[in-house]
């Protein structure tokens, strides 16, 4: 039986009250397993992002359990969750956050400065030659196309080593040779160092990279596609729309 590194059971978000609640996620149960690629989707407003922010320790559920490993984070202080997102987890935004006055090894190997450990620098240099960017550690952000941005948040992803990587539209602002690059990383990570990898995507080309497609909608798990095809997600994409 395949290992789990994340869950989620019965996870309820919900904003506002009485009149005016709303259902962001409605009593999701939904396992991801260690070592795959599952790529979150669904129609605007379907919960997609509130889900993985659930999942990540970014949100708080309103009710409901979400798991890193055994590690329950609705129990957690904040003190504990900031650490948690630190040592055990990794983030690719659609926007970078790099920090603009800092080269590319800076970036990369922040999360581990921050945490007052040693930069273990055989992975530091194996990480940066798979990504294509031994030769642009000097350079700051603001000198590196929007591709190598991308390619560094990733390895500022993988630095630590994390249980899982999180991804928010990571390919959003990219454009499709940056994004077919970033996403051939992702699956590479996967594949051979066995990371954990989990992105919510509204594209179904990126989606196509996954081991697994989950969909969304209303806040509710509603479909789910293994070894998906990008053609294999529009047609499910398209009957979600029209139920």
């Amino acid at each position: 039986m395949a290992e789990v590194a994340a869950r989620a059971v019965n996870l309820v978000k919900q904003y506002g009250t009485g009149d005016t609640v709303v259902r962001a996620l409605d009593d999701v149960n939904i396992e991801f397993e260690k070592g795959q690629f599952t790529a979150i989707m669904g129609p605007s407003g379907s919960g997609k992002s509130t889900l993985m922010h659930c999942m990540a320790g970014l949100d708080n559920a309103s009710s409901g359990q979400a798991f890193i490993g055994d590690t329950e984070l609705s129990r957690m202080k904040d003190k504990e969750l900031t650490a948690l997102r630190r040592d055990r987890l990794g983030f690719v935004f659609q926007s970078f956050n790099l920090v603009p006055t800092l080269n590319a090894k800076e970036n990369i190997t922040l999360p581990v400065d921050i945490a007052g450990r040693k930069v273990d620098e055989a992975w530091l240099d194996e990480v940066t030659k798979r990504l294509g960017l031994d030769h642009r550690l000097e350079h700051r952000p603001s000198e590196l196309s929007g591709g190598q941005q991308q390619r560094v948040a990733v390895a500022r992803a993988l630095i630590s080593r994390p249980e899982i990587i999180f991804g928010d539209e990571p390919t959003g602002n990219l454009d499709s040779n940056s994004s077919h690059e970033v996403l051939d990383i992702l699956r590479t990570s996967v594949n051979e160092l066995g990371q954990t990898v989990v992105i919510v995507t509204h594209d179904p080309k990126a989606a196509s990279y996954a081991d697994r497609v989950v969909f969304l909608a209303d806040g509710r798990l509603v479909d789910e596609l293994r070894n998906p095809t990008a053609e294999k997600i529009l047609q499910v994409m398209a009957k979600i729309e029209d139920f």
